[in-house]
Order: C-alpha cells, then sequence, then structure tokens
C-alpha cells in the first residue's frame, strides 16, 4: 500500500489469509499469531510482546504485555461481563457492570483502589432505565437525581426532567426537527434562554438566533454541501476548500478586519508551512506522516510513532540563551500518556501523572507546579492537585476536583454538552447519608461492631426505603412488615432524613458541532464565554467567575497543564490540529494514523478513532470498539427487511407527504446478519426517486429497497400503488434485490417479492390526514 506521499506500507498473510505482519509507513513492525481455531494468541509490536487468554467458550479472560499481567475480564453464568481490571500507574482500576433480567445494561460502576492497603479512593455509578418499548428513556448519575428524557410520536425529543425539575422544553416542526430549545426561568416565549433554529430547503441547518442577539449565527452552503460561511453580529468567517474537500482557508470579516488564515497540507493531509509566512520553505510532504519542525516547535517521536519530546523552536539568527522549554511525554504498554513534563534551565515547572481504567477511559490525573516553599527556593509542589473523572459508557460525565464537583449531561446519542450542574464538595458531604439497611447493619449488634445482612434482605430493606420517602408503601412490604413483628412508623423512625445539595445549573451553549461558546445560567446570564478557531484552539474567553470549562471540540477535555485535549483514545494538539500518537485501530482510521478530519467545520473524532466514528455512525461495524459505538450513533437494526423498511418509512413519511415528494433509501445486511436502512433521499423530483443511487457501508451488503410517494396530488401513476417502473426495479436480477417496500399517501405499508408481485399490505405509517400539524411542546 502506497499512500499519498509516496511511503509504502507492507502486509503478509498465512495460507488461510490471515494478517500476520504489518509494516507501517514510517518503518513501524507489528506482528500477529493464532491458534488453531482463529483465535489471537500473539501480537507484537517492537519491543511489546501481549500473550492473549481465553476460557472454554472462547471469551478473553486476560492479556499480559511482556510478562506483566494486563486486563482481566469476568463473566457471570449468562456469560455476560461483570467487570474488567487492570493497573494503571501502581492502582488498581476496575470498571463493573450490572444487568436486568433480558441482559440489559442496568448499572456501571468505576473504582480505583489502592493495590497495597485496599483504599477505595474514587468510584463512580450509572444506572440506567428503560421504558416500556424497551428504550432507555432515564439515567441516574452519580449522586444525582435522576435525568429523564421527554418523548413523544416514536421518540422524538419534547424535553428534559432532572429528578422533578423540569429544565428543557423543545418545540419541533412537522417534520420533527428542532425549532425553539427553552432553558432557565419562565416558559416558552419568556423562558430565561430561548434558542430559534431554522433550515434551508434542503434540511441544512439555516440560522440559530439567541434572545440575546450576541450568540446569534447565520450558516451559509454551497452546492456540494460545504459550509462557507458563518456570520455573527461581530464578525463573519469565509471558508475554503479543496477539491478533495479539506479546509484550506478562513477569512475573518468584521469593521476594520480581513484576514486570511491558509491551512496549506502535504498529499497526505499533514500541516505544511504557511506559504505566505515562509515563501522560502522547499517542503511539500512529510513521508512518513511524523511532522517534526513547524514554526514553533522540533518534534521527536520513538519506534512506535508517539511523540516523546517537544521543543521550543528558537528562529534563524536569534541568540540562544538556553531558555527554550522542552515538554516531554511518557507512555505505558497500550500507548497511552501516563507522565508529561515540562522542563526550563533543566528544571521541572510542571509534572502529571494519568490513570486509565481498562477501557482506556481517563479515571485519575495529579498535577504537581513549580512553587515558592518557606525557604524562598522553587520546587514543585508537594502535594499534588488531584482531579477524578466518571464516565458513562464514552462520555465523560463527572469531573471532581479537591472542592467541586462538575457534572455533564449530554444531548441523547450525542457528544454535545447539554447541561453542566455543579456541587460543592461542602454541599455534598451534607447530603451523605446512611441507606435504611446500613443504618441498621451498623447499629445491630450490641458490642457495635455490626452484623451483615444477606443480600435478599438488603434489597427487601432498599425497597422499603424507597416506598417509605415515596409514602406509598405497597401491602406486600406491609405484610413483609407484620410477619417481623414491625410497622411501617418504627422503620420509618429509622430512615435517615435527605439533604438535597445547593447545585448551579448551566446550559452549554455549543455552535453546529457541540464545541461549548457559552455557559448560561438559569436566570439567563452568561456566566462563562469563548471563542476559537476551526481547529479548537481558544482565541479568548471571558470568564469573570473563574467558572472551570475544560470541554473543546465534542469528546475533548482540555489540560491546561500541557496544553492538549484529551480525545478519549488518543490525545490531540489543536496547534497542530493532529493526534500526538497513532490511531489504536491501525489503518481503518485511515492512512494518515496521526489524522484528525480535515474539514473540521463538518467532521469531528469525539473518540479519537476518525474512521471508527464514520463506520460506527453509517452501521458498517458490529463488533468491538465500533459496535459499541455504533449502537448509540449508529442506525437501528432488526432481524428482517421489513422492519428496517418500516422504521426508514416511518421516519421518513411526514417529510414526503408535507413536501409532496419521493423519498427513498436502500436497506443493508451487516456481518452479523442484522438489516439496517440508510437515511431516506430524494432526487429533487417531486414524482421520482432513484433508491438505487444510495450505497450500503463497506463492508455490508445492499437486500432491499424502499421509498414513498409523495402526497398523491400529481396524477401521474396510481400513488397508493407500486408503479410499474418499480416492479421493473425489484424484478431485475442485475439489481439483486430480495424486496421493493413503499409508503402510500394513504397510510399502507406495501411489499413486493424480487418477482414484483405483492408479499402483503398492511396499515402500518402515516397517512396524509394525520401529519403537516406543527409539534408544540
Amino acid at each position: 500500500l502506497t499512500n499519498e506521499n509516496g511511503s509504502r506500507s507492507e502486509f503478509t498473510y498465512d495460507a488461510l489469509d490471515r494478517l500476520v505482519q504489518q509494516g507501517g509507513f514510517d518503518g513501524r513492525t507489528q506482528r500477529y499469531h493464532y491458534d488453531l481455531t482463529g483465535k489471537l494468541t500473539q501480537s507484537e509490536d517492537e519491543g511489546l510482546v501481549t500473550l492473549w487468554y481465553y476460557d472454554e467458550s472462547d471469551r478473553i479472560t486476560h492479556r499480559t504485555v511482556n510478562g506483566e499481567p494486563a486486563e482481566q475480564w469476568r463473566y457471570d453464568g449468562h456469560g455476560w461481563l461483570t467487570d474488567i481490571s487492570h493497573l494503571s500507574e501502581g492502582h488498581r482500576v476496575a470498571v463493573h457492570y450490572g444487568y436486568d433480567d433480558k441482559g440489559r445494561l442496568t448499572g456501571e460502576r468505576q473504582t480505583v483502589e489502592n493495590p497495597e492497603t485496599g483504599e477505595l479512593l474514587w468510584q463512580h455509578e450509572t444506572t440506567h432505565a428503560y421504558n416500556e418499548q424497551g428504550l432507555a428513556n432515564r439515567v441516574t448519575p452519580d449522586s444525582l437525581p435522576p435525568v429523564e428524557w421527554l418523548t413523544y410520536g416514536s421518540g422524538y425529543l419534547a424535553g428534559m426532567k432532572l429528578g422533578d425539575t423540569p429544565l428543557l422544553e423543545y418545540t419541533r416542526d412537522r417534520l420533527h426537527r428542532e425549532t425553539v430549545r427553552s432553558f432557565g426561568n419562565g416558559t416558552g416565549s419568556n423562558a430565561a434562554y430561548e434558542l430559534t433554529s431554522t433550515y434551508t430547503p434542503a434540511g441544512r441547518l439555516q440560522s440559530q438566533h439567541l434572545n440575546s442577539l450576541v450568540y446569534d449565527r447565520d450558516y451559509g452552503w454551497n452546492d456540494n454541501g460545504d459550509l462557507v460561511r458563518i456570520s455573527g453580529p461581530r464578525q463573519t468567517r469565509e471558508y475554503g476548500y479543496s477539491a478533495t474537500g479539506r479546509l484550506e482557508g478562513v477569512r475573518t470579516l468584521a469593521p476594520d478586519l480581513d484576514i486570511r488564515i491558509p491551512y496549506a497540507t502535504d498529499p497526505a493531509g499533514n500541516r505544511l508551512p504557511d506559504p505566505e509566512l515562509h515563501p522560502d520553505s522547499t517542503l511539500t510532504a512529510w513521508p512518513d506522516n511524523r511532522i517534526t519542525k513547524d514554526a514553533h516547535y522540533l518534534y521527536r517521536y520513538d519506534e512506535y510513532g508517539r511523540l516523546t519530546e517537544k521543543t521550543d523552536r528558537i528562529p534563524t539568527g536569534v541568540i540562544r540563551t538556553d531558555d527554550e522549554r522542552t515538554h516531554h511525554y511518557h507512555y505505558d504498554s497500550q500507548h497511552r500518556l501516563v507522565f508529561y513534563t515540562r522542563i526550563q534551565h533543566g528544571e521541572p515547572l510542571v509534572e502529571s501523572r494519568y490513570l486509565y481504567d481498562p477501557l482506556g477511559r481517563r479515571t485519575g490525573k495529579r498535577v504537581w507546579r513549580r512553587e515558592r516553599d518557606l525557604t524562598g527556593w522553587m520546587s514543585l509542589s508537594r502535594k499534588p492537585e488531584v482531579t477524578w473523572y466518571g464516565w458513562d459508557g464514552d462520555r465523560l460525565t463527572t469531573v471532581q476536583t479537591d472542592t467541586t464537583r462538575i457534572q455533564t449531561v449530554y444531548q441523547p446519542g450525542s457528544f454535545a454538552p447539554l447541561i453542566r450542574i455543579e456541587t460543592d464538595n461542602g454541599e455534598r458531604e451534607k447530603a451523605q447519608r446512611r441507606s435504611l439497611a446500613e443504618k441498621l447493619q451498623q447499629e445491630g449488634s450490641e458490642d457495635g461492631h455490626g452484623v451483615v445482612f444477606p443480600a435478599e434482605l438488603v434489597r427487601l430493606l432498599d425497597r422499603l426505603e424507597e416506598e417509605i420517602r415515596a409514602d406509598r408503601v405497597s401491602s406486600e412490604s406491609r405484610a413483609w412488615l407484620a410477619q417481623c413483628g414491625l410497622t411501617v412508623e418504627q422503620l420509618a423512625r429509622q430512615v435517615e432524613p435527605e439533604y438535597t445539595p445547593a447545585r448551579k445549573a448551566h446550559l452549554y451553549h455549543c455552535d453546529h458541532r457541540g464545541l461549548p461558546l457559552a455557559l448560561i445560567s438559569e436566570d439567563g446570564n452568561t456566566a462563562w464565554s469563548a471563542e476559537y478557531d476551526e481547529w479548537g484552539n481558544q482565541l479568548n474567553e471571558e470568564n469573570p467567575h473563574h467558572v472551570y470549562q475544560p470541554y473543546r471540540l465534542p469528546g475533548q477535555q482540555h489540560d491546561e497543564e500541557s496544553g492538549l485535549y484529551y480525545n478519549r483514545h488518543r490525545y490531540y494538539d489543536p496547534l497542530q490540529g493532529r493526534y500526538i500518537t497513532q490511531d489504536p485501530m491501525g489503518l481503518k482510521g485511515g492512512w494518515n494514523l496521526y489524522q484528525y478530519p480535515l474539514n473540521p467545520l463538518q467532521q469531528i473524532d469525539p473518540m479519537g478513532l476518525l474512521q471508527t466514528w464514520d463506520d460506527a455512525r453509517s452501521g458498517a461495524c458490529t463488533g468491538g470498539v465500533c459496535g459499541v459505538l455504533s449502537r448509540i450513533i449508529g442506525p437501528s437494526k432488526f432481524d428482517s427487511t421489513a422492519d428496517a423498511a418500516l422504521d426508514a418509512l416511518k421516519e421518513t413519511q411526514n417529510r414526503s407527504l408535507c413536501n409532496d415528494m419521493e423519498y427513498s433509501g436502500i436497506v443493508c445486511k451487516d456481518t452479523n446478519g442484522k438489516y439496517f436502512a440508510s437515511k431516506a433521499e430524494t432526487d429533487n423530483l417531486r414524482k421520482e426517486s432513484y433508491p438505487l443511487k444510495r450505497k450500503c457501508p463497506t463492508g455490508t451488503d445492499r437486500v432491499a429497497a424502499y421509498h414513498t410517494h409523495g402526497a398523491d396530488s400529481h396524477g401521474d401513476y396510481v400513488d397508493e400503488f407500486f408503479s410499474s417502473s418499480d416492479k421493473n426495479l425489484v424484478r431485475s436480477k442485475d439489481n439483486n434485490l430480495e424486496a421493493f417496500y413503499l409508503a402510500t399517501p394513504d397510510g399502507r405499508f406495501e411489499a413486493l417479492n424480487n418477482k414484483g408481485e405483492y408479499i402483503f399490505i398492511r396499515n402500518s405509517v402515516p397517512g396524509l390526514s394525520s401529519v403537516c400539524i406543527p409539534y408544540h411542546d
């Protein structure tokens, strides 16, 4: 394989067509070994040798790296993963899972322990609940009331509550697109915060206007679907693109201001010197994708392609004073950054160490800064600043410092932050209480040592406590208490009172990508705001209240000590617009293993796994990290083509009828035999559509197609039935379709087989009489 810069990557396969050796564009060599059944048993990455172990059910149980224990997996009797653990920077870090009787995830708890003493240093738990349809609609963050999403119809978001307190309301148009978002004191048009969104005829975002004009934005698009302009009250930014869709220039216009910033890259997407600032530069490409210098720094890498050193670059002609700063980066065997230091004059200015759970999520950070001690000497602080992190899946939801806890609620199915909730540690301590079961166990013996209740008794007491607090004690609980010779009143006196801590809630006002631009309080005031360039570099900040706001582009958190952005699986350098280590997914993440999307205005990478994000969203992948992510952001999958097509048609029928236009798509089959539908599209022809112009993601197969017939107003053919051209399409052996589906204007769901014969006709989709009425909260 030869990349855009002419470098070669070579691959070797065994007799069974399994990859056994890969040589990277930069010379990095990786090898793989398998057992007789095809399971990976050993992998080699330069000097790292990993051994993989499995149980009799072929489930992975543990790994070792260079003879040292790595991750350990444990399962229950159903075969469901119950916990996974490893050592990170000398700490035992584990993730524990709970399930309901249907195998759905109900809880996830992260723990960090001192391995020598067993002391629990940090824990964080999130629980999930499901509605009657099996959809997760209620999540309880650690130490917060439940977050409940209010929906209507087939799951369209109408609002959000924290406990019993409504925080957000949404208004939607007849196509169920968000048109108004309300937050804060007041309701409807009197809300403290009201964001109004409009859309172009093609369905792209056209404007976002607030009741505070300073954050108004209007968007301009070209015929290719590229975002070419964002206009606000203070300035306008115009964007230029290359023929391959890369962002190659930004022009900023304001009163008395006209600045253009070019972004030059080599064919592989590596940043090159600005040709306007460095007209004498002869550099045209980085063959191995390792940038060794730019206008500000010199860079060094190790044999794994990891950035290990970054030093201030002294411009030509400037006398060296040996005061340049050098950044050092150190990694664990999984290529995760675990130690960072910045040195000047041979002395450390700052040091930091990072902990990760077995899934690679950062769970802790310790930072030592240079300060003056009691003797007057400058040295690193003895006591570090400690920060703990809590996760819900792949989204960072909790940041805990010595003084406060900040928790974030995200938009469903998204990495865009929505609500920020801050609680001072003093308030949290007031809210700590013992459960009824804990109190009775601790006080249940005369010698003061306590007793241990059976798990079933703890469960019964927990249920009873919940019923007592809700003042709805069931007859079952009353009967159980009577058998024990107790009354509800006696147990109610043992329940410790609840204290509701004071919390501050803010709304994240974000750009179209999910990058926070402001934090809005419930009374509508701006507590924090900032401006960024297209690659996430902060240009200015207004922070009169010293609010801690680390979130940047979706999935990223800014580390003040290093200037890097932690991006789930890797660290992102916003100054270079790329990652400091190679993609752990290898070439699946793209040929340039350091690359962040080269059109950051319209593409994001919240996982630090570039191609994996696209594959997950498309439905292409079924297993591993990509498969898990796909269940969050990807298409719904079904056991039949009919169910997949029906789901898409229900989603599309409103647009088709209200716009009186045909929409169409295809049904794809993944490697697990599951079916999913492509997004319905229109070919801008009122009574024609071409579903076979759509393509299934790589690795999946096209097996069926679907379409609508608009609103029955043109008389070109009978809209309530398949046309002759529809039948010819499904009969064609060249098209290789199993079935073709139709939603008619009167609400019927019809299907043809590949012989052009009717399979069924059902009344399953919205009809013209029931749609085209705008939705309001």
